[in-house]
Parts: C-alpha cells; structure tokens; sequence
C-alpha cells in the first residue's frame, strides 16, 4: 500500500514531465509551461512520504534514525546521479542557434527525465507485484 502513494506521485510526475519536454522556442506558458509544473508539484507531493515510509517501515525502534538517515543518503546520491545523466544530455544537444539551442537542450534534459521515471516506475511496479508484502502482527489472523 505504501507504494501506490509513490508510484501515483511518480506517474503524475512522468505525465507532467512528458508534457512539459515538448517545449520548442514558441512553447505558451499557461498551457506548456504552468499546467505541467502542476502535475510535477502534485506528483513530487505525493511521491516522497510514501518512499520515506517505505524505506523505515519494519526497522526497529532503535534502527528507526539509522535507517531513515540511509534513505536520504540514497535520495541525495540519487538525486546527484540523475542531475549528472541529464546535464550530460543536455550538453550533447546543439543546434547552432543561441536561443532554439537553450530550448532543445532543455527538451535533452527533460526527454531523458521521462526515461528515469518511467525507469523508476517500472522497478516500483516490479517490487510492488513481485515482492510479497510483509504481513504486520496486528494483521494476522488467530
């Protein structure tokens, strides 16, 4: 269950992201611009709680710090590979043209996040139908 919260926040995001790398020199704001950063903000609402709560859930109390403190070890080393991968796109894109240059690499760049987090969609899908779920002390039956 913890992970359809994350795997919603994700699928927002990817629809968000997918939407917004068809910008072009002449994209509109409200409507290329505004309305993806929308379903990207409610997305990345949605995702982190779901992912934090699933990498403490089963840790005991006095793990609880240690392990919370290795979840955000992971997201920020994540979050630094990812920015790595996708500034490298964006700079192997050019078109000779200072402005549609700006445009095409930022395109690059939010092409390849839609990869990521199809990526990471995926892999949530796969642990979500392939590892069983942890049956909790107050859930079994007598």
């Amino acid at each position: 269950m913890l992970y359809m919260g994350a795997m919603m926040g994700l699928a927002l995001t990817m629809v968000g992201m997918v939407w917004l790398s068809r910008l072009d020199l002449h994209t509109p704001y409200l409507t290329q611009v505004a309305f993806p950063m929308v379903l990207i903000g409610a997305g990345q609402g949605l995702a982190p709680a779901p992912l934090t709560s699933s990498g403490v859930d089963g840790v005991a109390a006095a793990d609880a710090g240690a392990a919370s403190g290795l979840v955000h070890t992971v997201h920020q080393i994540g979050s630094a590979l990812s920015l790595s991968i996708l500034t490298a796109m964006a700079a192997s894109v050019s078109t000779g043209h200072g402005a549609a240059d700006i445009a095409a690499r930022s395109g690059a760049a939010l092409t390849g996040s839609v990869v990521l987090l199809a990526l990471a969609l995926a892999l949530g899908a796969t642990l979500t139908l392939i590892v069983p779920a942890r049956t909790r002390p107050h859930e079994r039956s007598l």
